[in-house]
């Protein structure tokens, strides 16, 4: 009797970043020869927990088959194809369960028992979710349930923990390199600040690397609180040391300031996974810089070019990094279904490729070590290199 060949399912979850499509094409192409069925969920963990198991049920916008063809169309291009969506399957809202789920009447509910009976319904004997800290958290509770789960890490922040690298990061930073570049000539044809807001929530990365490749002169990380009478000095003299009159801070979304407390946020509303929706940080840092500008520059004030780059680093393309990567990770992916090891979470550790247990996502916080790394008199990298890896500040 011939061996079985698991169903392989990806799903992608939370934020779109550019190299989801070319993981899934790389997963795909490697399963399909090794003959495995893969299918593709979709819309992130809502495509199983919306997937109906009635007889003659539509499940196209739930689920889909794939194919080399289908996945070679999309795997150059950036965003996910599968669709995605910030669905938390174990802290359902009441009106956001299917109404073909039945039992679940409390204000938040825990459906993955069906998620279970749907992926078993599905014929799926390996779960590959590709997603952050939060996606994968999920996929981590799965395994616990007895799922076979080999999770791939996506995050422009480049913060789960286990890891250097995560799809997306490479190109968010090459982004906004160019992007502050381009910002460059407005505030130095006006002599002002430029204040550019970029992604980390709780990890400083996407701001400290930017600035490290000489994009700022400054930059604000969640990591530690930015007093803005010592930014403010700063800034003004490297306005004022430049010909062209003008300095560049980069401040992190998740950034907050030393008089006042906590994050910035847009609103109060919050996602699945307890999140509200954050911004606004630059804003402050423009208005504060503004304010105490005078004081260091002779009584005259400077004026701000104020930009959040937000979905312009998430958008298009990916870049050369995140073609390889996740081409790389999708593979590993099939090696540990091919050796039986589930669990796992494909890893890029000190420069190699590796996997590690997918617990790893959940055990601990991955930040800046701003000890080793933020030069909390200047506010901005250390640049030290000797003997560091190639992903330095985020191999630790």
């Amino acid at each position: 009797m011939p061996n079985h060949k698991p169903t392989i399912a990806i799903l992608t979850g939370g934020g779109d970043v550019p190299g989801l499509n070319p993981a899934i094409r790389a997963i795909t192409i490697r399963a399909l020869r090794e003959g495995h069925r893969v299918v593709g969920i979709r819309r992130g963990w809502a495509g199983i927990v919306d997937y109906n198991r009635e007889k003659g049920a539509d499940n196209s916008e739930n689920v889909q088959d794939l194919s080399e063809a289908i996945v070679n169309r999309a795997g150059r291009t950036g965003g996910t194809f599968l669709h995605t969506s910030r669905t938390r399957p174990s802290h359902m809202p009441r009106p956001r369960v299917p109404a073909h789920l039945t039992g679940y009447d409390d204000p938040v509910n825990d459906v993955t028992k069906d998620v279970i009976r749907n992926l078993e319904h599905l014929g799926v004997d390996v779960l590959i979710p590709i997603g952050g800290d939060d996606t994968l958290s999920y996929g981590k509770r799965l395994h616990d349930e007895g799922m076979h789960v080999v999770a791939i890490p996506k995050t422009m922040d480049n913060d789960v923990y286990g890891t250097d690298y995560c799809i997306g990061f490479s190109t968010c930073v090459t982004r906004t390199i160019e992007l502050t570049h381009r910002l460059r000539t407005s505030a130095g044809s006006h002599e002002r600040f430029l204040v550019i807001e970029v992604f980390g929530r709780y990890a400083g990365f996407t701001a400290l690397l930017p600035t490290m490749a000489g994009a700022a002169d400054r930059c604000l990380i969640p990591e530690y609180p930015a007093d803005m009478e010592q930014l403010t000095e700063l800034m003004v003299y490297d306005h004022n040391r430049n010909p062209s009159k003008y300095s560049v801070c980069l401040v992190s979304e998740g950034a907050n300031l030393s008089s006042a407390e906590g994050m910035s946020f847009e609103g109060e509303e919050t996602d699945m996974f307890g999140h509200r929706k954050l911004g606004g940080i630059g804003d402050k840092v423009a208005e504060a810089l503004k304010e105490h500008s005078a004081k260091y520059n002779n009584g005259r004030r400077i004026d701000v070019v104020n930009q959040r780059l937000g979905y312009l680093v998430r958008s298009g393309d990916p870049d050369a990094l995140d073609s390889i990567v996740p081409m790389a990770f999708g593979n590993l992916a099939l090696d540990l279904i091919l050796k039986k090891e589930f669990g796992r979470l494909v890893s890029v550790h000190k420069g190699f490729y590796d996997s590690v247990p997918i617990s790893s996502v959940t055990s601990e916080k991955k930040v800046v070590d701003v000890k080793k790394y933020y030069n909390t008199d200047r506010l901005r990298p250390i640049y030290d290199f000797d003997g560091a890896p190639l992903f330095i500040m985020t191999s630790d």
